[in-house]
């Protein structure tokens, strides 16, 4: 299952661009990121049969194990890619969480989305290791 993350704005050459490079070299699933304009650009097509998941301060806040569970679940059913959207400033219009598979949060906090981009990356490290059977220290 390729784990698609689609982020708007650029991260450039900045410490959090490479902790997400960090993160993402450790995963032993298929990664991508795909970078838009923080207006305009086009989300592109998913491999069906696929699932989104929007990056949302109003979305659910899953404990590592919990978002493990949910892209287990998603693999084990056939699911080919997972997008997940990370929005500008001004986050995701309604139409985007509307159509999201999963609203995630991180906590009720505003992130930058150079920190929510760190955080994601390093959530997916952590639940593709949890799949992989690596102890997890909260268990």
């Amino acid at each position: 299952m390729l784990l698609h993350i689609v982020a708007r704005g650029k991260i450039g050459r900045s410490p959090e661009a490479e902790l997400v490079e960090r993160y993402l070299k450790r995963i032993r699933w298929d990664t991508k990121v795909t970078e838009l304009p923080d207006t305009g650009g086009t989300i592109p097509p998913a491999q069906a049969p696929s699932r989104t998941v929007a990056l949302d301060e109003r979305g659910k806040d899953l404990p590592s194990e919990k978002f493990a569970a949910t892209l287990e679940r998603w693999r084990d059913n056939g699911v080919r890619e997972v997008q997940f959207l990370i929005g500008a400033a001004d986050g995701h219009d309604g139409a985007v969480r509307t159509e999201a598979d999963l609203l995630l949060a991180y906590g009720s906090a505003t992130w930058p989305h150079m920190i929510a981009r760190a955080m994601l990356a390093e959530q997916l490290y952590r639940a593709t290791a949890i799949l992989a059977g690596h102890p997890y220290h909260r268990a």
